[in-house]
């Protein structure tokens, strides 16, 4: 195998996925996306990328998706149900044919997009899924590097719209706990520099910025660029619990959630990014991340973020 082989993206219809694609692209990788049989592929394929159909609960599937490819980069999670078809088993048995199919293509590099203290936290399912999926493929030796990024920033601030043009963040728990956030963009960056990265088999590395910050924070440095006052709505651990727990025979999402805010709270979801900086360069910090959101959002600065 060689450098400059083919990349298999799986989750490349997502937003993370479909941002790893162009990165590859962008560098002169041949790329191939795994999409399901049925789903709409129009944009990847006018993107650059070849399509493999299939699908993570079909072994023999993703055997085929891996035939002839250099390596894997994993962005697939079936827990945020953003798609059709995406179910919590995608995060488990999913994730096992993903290492078992990569076993038997003996791949160069399996990159997988992991989360945040996963080895820390068996109460919270959809974290703790992928620290088994990190040890699958250990057990499997299979050649990988685990990222470990913190909260989706972008993804968590905008639900139910921009939050800046209403001048409202919502928050679950306390808005003064420091915890660690990423920007989607630059995970895809990253994701995209782990495929040739020497150095970091069987390595996790958690992925943040140069400190944590609560969401009172975000508020603070985000009304400070625009020249307006950010407030922080909270909705309490105590109702994510309750809600959780009466869903949970129909859907187990938001008892997973309620677990993960109440992890949020303990104030450890905080990265260590010794690693981070010595295999990706300089890490962003927290004013530079959020003017960046902002401005991607399409808001004029007018004030300094310090």
């Amino acid at each position: 195998m060689t450098e400059d082989g083919t990349v298999l993206v799986v989750g490349g219809t997502g937003m993370l996925g479909s941002q790893v694609v162009a990165r590859l692209l962008s560098r002169g990788k041949h790329v191939r996306a795994l999409v399901r049989p049925g789903s709409d592929a129009t944009r990847l394929e006018t993107a650059g990328a070849t399509i493999a159909r299939g699908d993570m609960m079909d072994l023999d599937s993703l055997v085929r998706a891996m035939d002839g490819v250099d390596g894997v980069i994993s962005s697939a999670a079936g827990y945020t149900r953003h798609s059709k078809g995406d179910t919590p088993q995608i995060d488990t048995i999913g994730n096992s044919n993903l290492a078992e199919a990569a076993s038997r293509a003996n791949i160069r590099r399996f990159v997988l997009t992991s989360i945040l203290t996963c080895d820390q936290t068996p109460d919270v399912p959809h974290f703790w899924h992928k620290k088994l999926a990190e040890d699958r493929l250990e057990e499997l030796g299979v050649p990988f590097a685990a990222l470990r990024p913190g909260a989706f920033l972008d993804q968590v601030t905008r639900l139910g719209g921009d939050p800046f043009s209403k001048g409202r963040l919502t928050w679950l728990g306390s808005s003064r706990i420091p915890l660690t956030f990423v920007l989607t963009a630059d995970l895809a960056g990253y994701l995209a520099d782990a495929f040739d990265a020497p150095g970091i088999d069987g390595q996790r590395i958690d992925i943040g910025w140069d400190r944590p910050v609560s969401m009172q924070e975000v508020a603070e440095i985000s009304g400070r660029l625009l020249g307006n006052r950010i407030r922080v709505r909270t909705i309490t651990v105590g109702l994510l619990h309750t809600v959780g727990t009466l869903l949970e025979p129909v859907n187990p999402l938001p008892k997973d959630m309620a677990a993960m805010a109440g992890w949020f709270q303990s104030g450890r979801y905080v990265a260590d990014t010794t690693r981070q900086r010595e295999v990706f360069g300089a890490v962003p910090t927290a004013e530079d991340a959020i003017a960046r959101l902002v401005t991607g959002l399409g808001h004029p600065v007018r004030g300094p973020a310090h």
